[in-house]
């Protein structure tokens, strides 16, 4: 069953052409995932699908009845709400209806008769038919794991992240039939990620989304569309497939290249004895040489040079850094921390978001002052450090002034010495992009140009805090190829874990309460380690939460203060009771037999995943099943 169909659609902003005539449809229980450079129009696409943008031609058509829910890169809410007014604002319909059951129920335990029946069997129809029994169960866990917990809060007093993550909730609780999400990873920390990733792999929702990390992407699509030199593939798979199914058509692509070149020299020697394009046979000829030509000169990703720059060189004396404390308030971000960095260390940070992962780098740099300890840094230390809100320029200055104000011609490690709009070409700003106004580029084109200044201005000590957010694809794989070059030090924060991955030697795990481990081993091997030992209860901390959820939106249940609600168990609630408690004990057997499984050394990727999907599937069921038996052991 087709959800959405969209047939020859194109949009421009001017002279500038987004997409051109693009066709392509998505089935009930598809998860797709958009890729395409940066500036294509990705982000525009979806907001034209979801009806916030028009197009310039084509058609789109969505199912009958099919309802659509959409998370934009940056969301756009109502400064004047509080948090819960705005998620009650969006899900008024939802919220009346389980008001009307309860209000139907109280009526009738307190005055049972025909009227009140038939009340009572018309809330329960519409609770039926809005799947609306589970709502407060999923707010609460939803807002639980995105670490929204106070729903008094004014919409206006949010960070960028904290706006992200209400949106996501938001959408979540909608429960579309198609769900469009632009970047949902940006800004959730990776405890926040994974849990996502479950939820939307176990969701029987029809996806289409945009997002640059391939772990999230490679556990969730079934469906990749591609959209690469103005053609659209796709692809029957995961991201593993993709890149499979792309690295063959390049290959195809550079024989039909080298081919094209032969036969253009050929070509261009009969062009240039000036044939006079007299005959039909000669006209043809001279048609199918522009055609040649323009195959010949196409270039592929694949045939791109690498790029090292000659960075500053870097003395035996790095960094050392000795009994560092900083505290905001009772909130103790390092206590005592000490650590002496090597030449070309390459460190990943974990750590959940307001750990002070990018307040540590800001002391690190000078750019914050710490309480108490000592940094003794080595003189030929230059720090290039990328920060998590990228870097404010004129943007009515055009791109290659920003970049030539840096550098004007970058010497590379092997002596050779590049332009400044050759630097550009290489992270795909074409020589008309160079001229562009910096107000004209996407959110992704800009973060990209500041990764560039922070990359050309020779730093020996490289710090990246976020810096894979809203780039596409392919300029993270150039950007990693770039750092696999870098011969200095590395630092970087990031919730891409392939990204990390690839690039880093060990990870400072930051625990909170000012405590950082220093964990040898890749970022799977970390959360390995963190789910075998996790005995703590998927409900913890939550309900205090469920009890605020409840009092914000008024939906829970209420009893008669002159004693005459119902009191005690009906028979079926006995028997639930029951059941659960049954339940809930089997639950825990498996979850410790997961967690055992799971400790085992050698164990394989796909088997380990299973195993992790598992044990947060069975979490999640016994927090479900324990707030339900908490709710009928108060009737008991």
């Amino acid at each position: 069953m087709t959800y959405l169909s969209v047939e020859q659609l194109s949009k421009s902003y001017g002279i500038k052409t987004l997409f051109e005539n693009l066709t392509f449809g998505i089935s009930k229980g598809h998860k797709t995932a958009l890729v395409a450079p940066n500036g294509t129009g990705k982000s525009t696409l979806l907001r034209v699908i979801a009806g916030q943008e028009p197009h310039d031609s084509g058609t789109i058509s969505i199912r009958n009845g099919i309802s659509i829910g959409f998370l934009e890169q940056e969301p756009r809410l109502d400064d004047k709400m509080s948090i819960a007014e705005y998620i009650t604002h969006g899900h008024s319909d939802i919220v009346s209806i389980i008001k009307k059951y309860e209000k139907a129920v109280h009526d009738q335990s307190e005055n049972y008769n025909d009227a009140t029946q038939l009340a009572f069997e018309k809330a329960l129809a519409a609770m039926d038919a809005a799947d609306a029994w589970d709502y407060e169960q999923r707010m609460q866990q939803i807002l639980g794991k995105l670490d929204i917990h106070d729903l008094d809060q004014s919409i206006s007093s949010l960070s960028g992240g904290e706006r992200k993550r209400v949106a996501l909730a938001f959408v979540l609780l909608e429960n579309p039939d198609l769900l469009l999400l632009d970047e949902p990873t940006n800004h959730l920390d990776v405890d926040m990620i994974e849990w996502l990733e479950a939820y939307l792999a176990k969701s029987a929702i029809t996806l289409l989304m945009i997002t640059h990390d391939r772990y999230f992407l490679d556990r969730i699509c079934n469906h990749i569309i591609e959209i690469d030199g103005g053609n659209l593939y796709h692809h029957d798979g995961n991201y593993g497939y993709y890149l499979q199914k792309k690295a063959e058509r390049q290959e195809v692509e550079q024989v039909e290249f080298g081919k094209a070149g032969q036969l253009y020299k050929k070509e261009l020697e009969w062009m240039r004895r000036a044939p006079k394009a007299r005959t039909t046979k000669s006209k043809s000829r001279i048609e199918a040489f522009y055609d040649v030509e323009e195959r010949a000169k196409r270039k592929t990703e694949g045939s791109e040079m690498r790029l090292e720059v000659n960075m500053t060189r870097m003395g035996n004396k790095i960094i050392e850094l000795i009994g560092i404390r900083k505290q905001f308030g009772d909130n103790v971000i390092l206590r005592d921390f000490s650590y002496s960095f090597s030449k070309g260390e390459r460190i990943g940070i974990i750590g959940r978001n307001g750990v002070g992962k990018s307040t540590f780098l800001n002391i690190l740099t000078g750019k914050t002052a710490m309480d108490t300890g000592k940094i003794d840094k080595g003189s030929t230390i230059v720090f290039g450090h990328y920060q998590q809100q990228g870097i404010k320029v004129d943007e009515s200055m055009r791109v290659i002034d920003v970049l030539k104000e840096v550098a004007e011609v970058i010497e590379l490690a092997d002596g050779k010495r590049i332009t400044a709009s050759q630097f550009l070409e290489h992270f795909m700003f074409t020589p008309a992009m160079q001229y562009t106004p910096v107000a004209k580029l996407s959110g992704g084109e800009k973060r990209r140009l500041g990764l560039m200044m922070v990359l050309i201005s020779n730093p020996n000590f490289l710090i990246l805090d976020e810096p894979t957010n809203d780039l596409d694809l392919i300029t993270l794989n150039r950007l990693e190829e770039f750092l696999m070059d870098f011969g200095g030090c590395l630092i970087i924060v990031s919730h891409d874990r392939f990204f990390m991955d690839k690039l880093v030697q060990h990870y400072f795990v930051f625990e909170g309460d000012g405590v950082i481990r220093d964990f040898n081993g890749t970022y799977q091997e970390w959360r390995q380690e963190q789910t075998a030992v996790e005995k703590s209860s998927a409900t913890k901390n939550t309900m205090p939460a469920k009890k605020q959820l409840d009092d914000s939106f008024s939906i829970k249940k209420e009893a008669s203060n002159d004693g005459s609600s119902k009191k005690g168990m009906s028979f079926k609630e006995r028997k639930e009771y029951q059941k659960l408690e049954k339940e809930i004990a089997d639950l825990e057997v498996e979850k410790a037999k997961l967690e055992v499984e799971m400790s085992k050394i050698g164990l394989d990727y796909q088997t380990l995943n299973e195993l992790s999907a598992r044990h947060l599937e069975v979490q999640n069921l016994i927090g479900e099943k324990e707030l339900r038996w908490l709710e009928l052991s108060e009737l008991e």
